[in-house]
């Protein structure tokens, strides 16, 4: 037996939109084994590690124009180490008030983002039917009876991080056990009616991991959107840990990254799309920097998903990291 990351594909209906924006086209990576089967051999059908699972479940929510390519790299890290991880493509609507501005992105609902409906519904469009999703392959399938639905993680980068921070509530989906962003925050859109420099009341509910890099350009770029001037880049990141978090539990964790752009957490990077032009200069390896998101990511799951207490003084030894320029807990 060979042991082996592989993914499945599966597309899944969104209710309440307008077709064609209402389908997403989701990969399901999962820690598989290859055993010679006739299946595995003419359709590509390999088996799931079952002797690793149940496996707990990260949903990773994608930034704006960024294909899910981008982040094959952490799926297939995660998925070795026993996660099953999902990635998507959904094409829909990316601005309030603008319908015909379409793009791939995390499925924001921005009727639920204004100050007066934020924190009553999930903002996302798109976890809901995904953990539904999960359910039906939960009971047919290479999964069956190997998912761990009762283990749910929310991911994100840039918009999708913002979607993670946002809807990482119990009173919307109570089998989230965690919650991690890079390069998402808490800033509210002064478009949608909120005052200058506000910050969304983050839920808190579950850890959360915050993530992100001093060389972020478009973090810096898109602060006229919440009432700002361009900023070092991790203004609005240490706001929203301290400010934006109800923190008080010690499981809510920040490191903030020397060298790392916005785009550091796609590789490959497409340059054809999403707003890449408007970053600055990544001056940290590339390797490295995805080396230490794995090794950060998967300690922090480790010690809160899969309740390892021993794991969380690991995680409290990467703040010593070379590439680490400042790390908190809360």
């Amino acid at each position: 037996m060979t042991r082996i990351v592989r993914a499945l594909h599966r597309a899944v209906r969104l209710p309440g939109l307008r077709a064609p924006h209402d389908t997403l086209h989701a990969r399901v990576f999962y820690p598989g084994r290859l055993t010679g089967t006739p299946a595995e051999r003419d359709l590509g059908a390999v088996e799931a590690d079952a002797d690793a699972g149940p496996f707990p479940v990260v949903i990773f929510l994608p930034g704006v124009n960024v294909g899910p390519e981008s982040y094959r790299w952490l799926a297939q890290a995660l998925a070795d180490r026993g996660y099953v991880f999902v990635t998507f493509s959904y094409v829909g609507e990316l601005r309030p008030g603008e319908p015909g501005v379409i793009g791939l992105g995390p499925g924001l609902d921005a009727s639920r983002l204004g100050p007066d409906s934020f924190g009553h519904a999930p903002t996302s469009t798109t976890i809901g039917p995904l953990l539904d999703e999960l359910a039906r392959l939960q009971c047919e399938g290479i999964l069956a009876g190997l998912l761990d639905l009762e283990h749910v993680v929310l991911g994100g980068h840039s918009a999708g991080g913002c979607a993670a921070l946002q809807n990482a509530a119990l009173r919307y989906f109570n089998n989230l056990s965690a919650a991690f962003a890079y390069a998402g925050h808490a800033g509210a859109l002064t478009a949608l009616g909120w005052a200058e420099h506000s910050l969304l009341p983050l839920p808190g509910e579950v850890p959360l991991l915050l993530l992100g890099g001093e060389r972020d350009g478009v973090i810096a770029a898109s602060s006229h959107r919440y009432g700002s001037s361009p900023a070092d880049a991790f203004a609005l990141l240490r706001r929203t840990f301290h400010e934006a978090l109800p923190g008080g539990r010690g499981d809510a964790h920040m490191f903030l990254l020397a060298g790392a752009n916005h785009f550091s957490f796609c590789h490959p990077d497409d340059p054809t799309t999403g707003r890449s032009f408007l970053d600055h200069r990544a001056t940290a390896p590339g390797d490295a920097l995805r080396n230490f998101f794995v090794e950060v990511i998967s300690t922090f799951l480790d010690a809160y998903v899969r309740e390892d207490s021993e794991v969380v003084e690991q995680l409290d030894q990467l703040s010593g990291h070379p590439l680490v320029l400042q790390a908190g807990r809360r």
